[in-house]
């Protein structure tokens, strides 16, 4: 007799209107399950299907959980929260994956490795299998893009056919619910200090009459997204320096007259340009601090460096609002200076290009002052004490 304890490996399958392949899915994992002796049980998360998909499971010795969460991600996340393996592989019940020959995956769970990604690009993708979109567009390039911002090897982020450790992928607190589970998996292992490897898989084409429920553009955008927001460096900190740097050296650089490069003349309007590009990078520093100490409030698992740590413990609420308050007298001086010359000449008009030559760094720094004081403020918010 098999119990919850002896229970070595759990199949997720997600299912939603799969009675054409589920029944071959189901076979065929069976079939790897009785080959290898391995201990385990098939979970289908159903999704609400209507086509009589429970059914088919059921007649097919399957574990059926229902989950009235609609998305991808929540089928599998419920799914993974009622599996009584040790370990979970999970596949889509498409028939596109080869749930007969599933060892590689076991070999390298039982060696220690915390989650095992399927590559198919390496095991190989049946012609008409996948879309000539996603081949070589979409998957390439979101993988390329989840290598360059987090630490990882994977070489394919998106493969549905994945193995990993059920108590250690539980405690990466998976949150979302559509198609980019799928990167959330993989970031938040690596990110989370799991040992991750891969390994080669096939894909075929699926058995299925009707197209597919994924959506190209829509999906592929959101899988983007998710990776931008993990890594909030290369969405906020290192646009942010740029803008910042490149619009306060123009704007300095220009402030001790107009400047020529290659017959290009630059003056005070580029200058205004330059404040705006220092203003906005400035901004896009601020959200990238505000967005590390926040991750780490709300339990999201994001990097934090020794340096992060070091300059979130001086920029308290004290120190922000001090900085800006200098700032912003700075430009308030500049400003007054300006003030006192109208003076000097009876409020008559002055010579426009000088009057803005100082008058843009002197806004800009009181923008810039006035921006540091509200950033201390919301970091004294988030560093509030609370009973979670």
């Amino acid at each position: 007799m098999v119990t919850r304890s002896s229970i070595e490996l759990t199949i997720v399958m997600p299912c939603l209107n799969e009675a054409e392949t589920l029944e071959t899915c189901i076979r065929k994992a069976r079939s790897y399950l009785d080959r290898s002796g391995v201990v385990g049980e098939i979970v289908i998360a159903d999704n609400g299907s209507t086509d009589g998909s429970q059914s088919i499971a059921e007649a097919n010795g399957a574990r059926v959980v229902d989950v009235p969460a609609k998305g991808y991600g929540s089928a599998l996340l419920g799914g993974i929260e009622a599996a009584r393996g040790r370990y979970v592989i999970m596949g889509d019940a498409d028939d596109s994956y080869d749930f007969e020959h599933l060892d590689l995956f076991v070999d390298r769970l039982r060696a220690g490795d915390e989650l095992v990604m399927g590559n198919r690009f390496k095991g190989g993708i049946e012609p008409g299998a996948m879309p000539p979109l996603h081949k070589y567009l979409g998957n390439p390039v979101l993988s390329w893009i989840g290598r360059v911002l987090f630490p990882s090897k994977i070489g394919d982020f998106h493969c549905g056919l994945r193995g990993f450790s059920r108590e250690a992928i539980r405690g990466l607190e998976l949150r979302t619910t559509g198609m980019e589970f799928a990167s959330e998996v993989v970031v938040k292992a690596t990110l989370g200090g799991l040992r991750v490897s891969e390994v080669p898989t096939t894909l075929k084409k699926d058995g299925r009459s009707r197209p597919p429920h994924l959506r190209s553009w829509h999906d592929g955008w959101r899988h983007l997204r998710f990776l931008l927001l993990f890594s909030p460096r290369w969405l906020f900190l290192y646009p942010g320096l740029i803008a910042f740097l490149v619009g306060v050296i123009g704007s300095i650089a220009l402030l001790f007259g107009p400047i020529s490069i290659g017959g290009v003349g630059f003056d005070v309007s580029s200058q205004v340009y330059l404040a705006a590009f220092a203003l906005v990078g400035y901004q896009a520093i601020l959200l990238w601090f505000l967005t590390k100490l926040y991750a780490q409030r709300e339990g999201f698992t994001l990097p934090r460096s020794r340096r992060f740590n070091s300059l979130a413990e001086r920029l308290t609420l004290e120190n922000s609002a001090l900085l800006g308050l200098l700032a912003f007298l700075v430009g308030l001086g500049v400003a007054i200076a300006q003030l006192v010359i109208w003076a000097q000449n009876s409020f008559s008009s002055l010579n426009p290009t000088d009057t803005m030559r100082l008058a843009v760094p002197g806004a800009t720094l009181m923008i810039i002052g006035a921006q540091t004081i509200m950033f201390g403020m919301f970091t004294g918010i988030l560093s509030v004490d609370t009973k979670r």
